[in-house]
């Protein structure tokens, strides 16, 4: 695709309805499904770090999303609402959006990820506050048959098989069904486990395995999706600080999630209707050994909800928008099981209701100057309530200069864990614990000095209240999740250029300085610089064949420990092409870290490690046949 054509595809993670890029309130980024093929890219976390102001942190067991200088070590994505055609990911447990191999939909199923970065609590409410990540699938028309892919890669020695099925019939049904598998054995790495004393090689001890169901059925303005997952990842690292070195420890993710949506216009055309059912279930299992003794904990939650929304362009130069929604947290389970010592067996339930009415108006003033107002409510049983405003003021300067002034206020409640989990032997709980909230403000300056190039700057400033960190409980003296006094303040500058070319090629790249710290403390897991280049290129001589290089580069992060890790240079290098004299098969050869860079990331407070390195180079090799 052109840039321009890129320019103008349509999004509906901010809004909740179709807009232009120029018209929304944010410095919204797409990946389409040809970046993913291009570049070679194995989870939603490797798409999303392309982009500006987005890093990522992987401990051996997930991988979290950090966006303008926010990551703290272990957040696990509770502050980024990760929705897939709409419909929320984020569990009703621990609030995690999953952006690694847990993420539950084979990522050669997406169509195109909407990056909405800013606080989205006016729309969606709860956990948009640093972004919204809506993941837009693919349909049975895009399949057009069969496709089934194979591929191999090293260092982790793992295999990954795909059989997906889609059509869209004369009868205007469109379904497509898909299964996906991952076996990894894991590689063998070198582990200390600090003042335990003991180090060593992990070996057989890093293994995963994956499994993935999707199917979706639409006719007309009914639509119907159904997404499965089920990951299950042994611990080289010992977490929780349980026997290092020692098989059979494991943290397993189920994520059940699905939805009956109907979506049609009325009123010649000027009201638009959408209404949906959904239904959640997230189960997790963490097996861990202590002192040899082998013990069990579970999370599991089950949800449901519905909303409408209602969308009218009656009055003239105005998308109002009016929508409720409710979810209810029906069974919330935290358990802990010592096999050997019962009496330290633990049970928690919990249940909480979530509802929210928003209202937005999109005002076009002049043909130049538009404004977006809007404004949601939100009522939970754990926080009462909370208002979440948003305002937004875009001008088209010039045909090719467009300028966007953003504000918007976002907050998260506290997850089920953090309120309600308490042992009384490591941790406590705290039923009244309050919600975190913050306010952004944004400038954006988009610049198109041809139909191919465009120049974007951003500058904002973000103030985070109400932070929820681990504390001390002065009556117990345990761990206890606690609300923080001191404000956490962020400021940052993102420059980013994206350039195509009619030959084929495209050169994408950014850079940004952020700085995030509270009480003139630095925070951990935030770099100061970011800076990436991605680059795709058809092959001179091998026809068929696409090269797609990045490059990025991530400055030093600061360690709980007060250390700084060092900062490091990404190469990641794709090769995809179709394979001569076989009509729908195609090949690709990736290589991961390239150079074999040798870099680390911090832990977070529940690992013995103070730092992790990460896996070196690897080579990836895939198959893929459509028929």
């Amino acid at each position: 695709m052109s840039l321009e054509q890129l320019m103008n595809v349509s999004i509906v993670g901010a809004s909740k309805y179709e807009q232009k890029q120029q018209q929304v309130a944010a410095a919204v980024s797409v990946i389409t499904r040809n970046d993913i093929r291009t570049y070679g890219w194995r989870t939603l976390g490797e798409a999303l770090a392309s982009l500006p102001g987005v890093f990522t942190t992987y401990d051996y067991q997930y991988e979290f999303l950090g966006v303008r200088g926010f990551g703290l070590p272990g957040d696990l994505t509770t502050r980024v609402l990760v929705t897939i055609n709409g419909n929320r990911i984020n569990d009703a447990t621990y609030d995690q959006g999953p952006i690694g191999r847990d993420f539950p939909l084979d990522i050669d199923l997406i169509e195109r990820i909407e990056f909405i970065p800013g606080p989205g609590s006016a729309v969606y409410g709860q956990n948009a506050m640093l972004g919204v990540v809506n993941i837009v699938t693919r349909k049975g028309g895009d399949i057009k048959g069969v496709e089934v892919s194979a591929s191999y890669q090293t260092a982790e020695t793992m295999p990954q098989e795909r059989v997906t099925m889609g059509k869209k019939f004369d009868n205007g049904i469109d379904a497509i069904f898909s299964f996906s598998a991952l076996q990894a054995r894991g590689a063998d790495r070198f582990f200390d486990y600090g003042d335990t004393g003991f180090s060593g090689f992990a070996r057989r001890l890093d293994g995963e395995h994956v499994k993935q169901f999707f199917t979706s059925i639409s006719r007309g303005p009914l639509s119907f999706d159904f997404i499965y997952g089920n990951r299950n990842k042994e611990d080289p690292t010992s977490a929780y600080f349980s026997d290092p070195l020692t098989g059979g420890q494991f943290q397993q993710d189920r994520r059940l999630n699905t939805q009956i949506q109907y979506n049609e216009q009325f009123a010649n055309n000027t009201l638009n209707v959408m209404g949906r059912l959904f239904l959640g279930r997230y189960d997790y299992h963490a097996a861990y050994i202590y002192e040899g003794q082998s013990t069990l904990s579970t999370g599991p939650s089950n949800w449901h909800g519905a909303e409408m929304r209602l969308l009218s362009t009656a009055i003239t130069n105005h998308h109002l928008m009016l929508g409720v929604e409710y979810q209810n947290n029906t069974s919330i389970k935290q358990t802990f099981r010592n096999f050997e010592d019962p009496e330290k067996n633990l049970v928690i339930n919990s249940s909480v209701v979530r509802a929210g009415v928003y209202l937005q108006d999109e005002w076009r003033i002049t043909e130049t100057l538009s404004a977006t107002a809007g404004l949601r409510y939100d009522f939970n049983t754990w926080i009462n309530s909370r208002l979440s405003p948003r305002g937004a003021l875009i001008w088209q300067a010039t045909p090719k200069t467009t300028f966007k002034t953003l504000y918007g206020r976002a907050h998260r409640s506290p997850n089920a864990f953090e309120r309600d989990f308490g042992d009384n032997i490591s941790q406590v709980a705290n039923p009244g614990l309050h919600a975190e909230m913050v306010d952004t403000l944004e400038f954006v300056a988009d610049y198109r000095p041809q139909p191919s190039m465009n120049l974007r700057a951003t500058a904002y400033a973000w103030d985070m209240h109400n932070l929820i960190v681990l504390g001390i409980d002065p009556a117990s003296e345990l761990t206890q999740y606690q609300r923080s006094q001191n404000k956490v303040k962020a400021r940052g500058v993102e420059l980013s250029l994206d350039k195509t070319w009619d030959w084929g090629g495209r050169f994408r790249s950014s850079y940004g300085i952020q700085n995030a710290d509270q009480q003139g403390s630095h925070l951990p897991n935030s770099p100061y610089h970011l800076g990436k280049i991605n680059i795709s290129v058809p092959v001179p001589l091998i026809t068929g064949l696409r090269a797609g290089y990045e490059l990025q580069y991530f400055g030093k992060r600061k360690a709980l420990d007060g250390s700084n890790t060092d900062s490091y240079v990404l190469s990641n290098l794709n090769l995809v092409t179709d394979v001569p004299r076989i009509k729908g098969l195609e090949a690709s050869l990736s290589f991961y870290n390239l150079f074999n860079e040798n870099y680390l990331h911090p832990a977070s407070d529940i690992n013995w490690q103070n730092t992790f390195w990460q896996p070196g180079r690897t080579v990836r090799f895939r198959l893929d046949y459509r028929f």
